[in-house]
């Protein structure tokens, strides 16, 4: 038998499951950004946007950007930043590479403080204001891919951080220091992904 107290946590149970099925039938659902096509449930976040002229996103890396080739710093556009953001940090690794026991592969290019106005970063160069750290060598320069030829590609990740801050580091920070200085200040995140092996 129902005691009245039951009864009221029933009731509360029931109006609130009632509510968020119309929500959820409305297209609203937690975490659901507005103006979703379809209006289907499930998380949506307006996604921050790389693109190149260089290769396509998950293709193959021509031999100008490669370290073995021309070497060439491929270029990149960047849209639907969201409001906010002041600049971007870019860091390039080969994931396909365990160098002295580390799970992130191999750091070939970081760079930051790159002007939310430039909208992107032009082949070859960087705009006035960007900072470009050491590599894996320890250069303050874009090493292209330089993976052997074999039976699989090596996989190269663009990842790209937009900020709502400038970064305070010198020219000499590593990776990992870039990365202890993002918290706090990202606001959106996206990669792009090239393949590479010698031979192509």
């Amino acid at each position: 038998m129902f005691t009245r107290s039951m009864r009221l946590i029933f009731s509360v149970l029931l109006v609130t499951i009632s509510g968020m099925g119309l929500v959820m039938a409305q297209g609203q659902g937690p975490g659901q950004g507005q103006g979703r096509p379809g209006g289907g449930g499930g998380f949506f976040l307006p996604p921050l946007l790389m693109e190149s002229t260089a290769f396509e996103d998950g293709g193959i890396i021509p031999p100008k950007y490669a370290g073995r080739g021309e070497n060439v710093q491929p270029g990149f556009t960047f849209k639907n930043a969201p409001e906010g953001t002041v600049g971007y940090a870019i860091v390039m690794r080969d994931l396909d590479v365990a160098m002295m026991g580390g799970p992130i592969g191999i750091l070939h290019w970081l760079a930051w403080n790159i002007p939310a106005e430039a909208g992107g970063i032009p082949e070859g160069s960087l705009p006035e204001g960007s900072v470009t750290g050491a590599n894996l060598m320890r250069q303050n320069t874009y090493m292209g891919p330089g993976a052997p030829n074999g039976p699989r590609y090596h996989h190269y990740v663009f990842e790209l951080y937009a900020l709502n801050a400038k970064l305070d580091l010198p020219a000499t920070a590593s990776v990992d220091e870039l990365m202890a200085a993002l918290p706090g200040k990202v606001v959106a995140k996206a990669a792009y992904v090239g393949r590479f092996r010698s031979g192509e």
